[in-house]
């Protein structure tokens, strides 16, 4: 059974209003090697057992995930919206109760809150949806100062784990210079990569001062997290914020 002490609760600014819960891979039903709490659909699993899993974490929420398509692009949709998966990579709600959701098994999870506790975003940021500007997409579909906007970075693949060729490199480097002190040389062609590093870079460059989380390595944990670049064959594991409804306790 899944317990909370198996899930990531995000420590960050956020109004006490939002909530929000990081699953890991703990937990669950799904066997090897998607083993246990594997919430991805699309990824070879028994189906019935991915839906045990989405209903163990749905016991702690106070609604259903509004579970998006994910295709490492920069589409930010309203999760009020949501009746059946969108292709997207972010979703925005200001709805007390609606969940925004984002999987992941490498790529950074990026949970948004703003300052007065009314609207809420999650991001699913691979390195071609965050070249593509889905963080900054996110920031400005939340519609507030981004100064008073808190983000916290989940767990992703490690700088030490990120081998990446020249084209990930000259993706961010030909948008701002100063990306390249997140790449190191890794023999011919080749870079590691700080994912967190360029997420925060981004986000500062959108105008957020409130940058919180960063440096779980998924690659390293194999105890806790999903890692596709580790494993090929890997669950889902998922981020999810929401605003509190008033009264209730979740």
């Amino acid at each position: 059974m899944l317990t909370p002490d198996q899930c990531i609760v995000p420590s960050w600014s956020a109004p006490q209003s939002v909530k929000a819960l990081v699953t890991t891979r703990q937990g669950g039903v799904s066997a090897a090697p998607y083993d246990s709490l594997n919430l991805g659909i699309a990824v070879g699993d028994n189906p019935e057992h991915v839906a045990l899993n989405r209903a163990r974490v749905s016991a702690f929420l106070p609604s259903t995930p509004r579970w998006l398509k994910q295709v490492h692009g920069p589409r930010v949709v309203s999760a009020d919206d949501i009746s059946t998966p969108p292709e997207a990579d972010a979703a925005v709600t200001s709805t007390p109760g609606v969940v925004c959701v984002v999987q992941m098994a490498d790529c950074l999870p990026v949970l948004f809150a703003t300052g007065d506790g009314r609207k809420v975003g999650a991001a699913h940021a691979g390195w071609r949806g965050l070249a593509a500007g889905v963080l900054e997409s996110t920031v400005a579909a939340l519609d507030a100062d981004p100064a008073t906007v808190s983000a916290w970075l989940g767990p992703a693949i490690g700088p030490t784990a990120f081998e990446v060729g020249d084209e990930v490199r000259d993706a961010f480097v030909g948008h701002d210079p100063r990306a390249a002190d997140a790449f190191v040389p890794h023999g011919p062609g080749k870079w590691l990569a700080d994912l967190f590093s360029l997420a925060r870079l981004r986000l500062a460059a959108a105008g957020l001062t409130q940058i919180f989380g960063g440096g779980l390595c998924t690659v390293s944990d194999p105890a806790r997290f999903f890692s596709h670049r580790r494993d090929r064959v890997s669950g889902r594991m998922a981020a999810m914020v929401w605003i509190d409804r008033p009264g209730t306790a979740v």
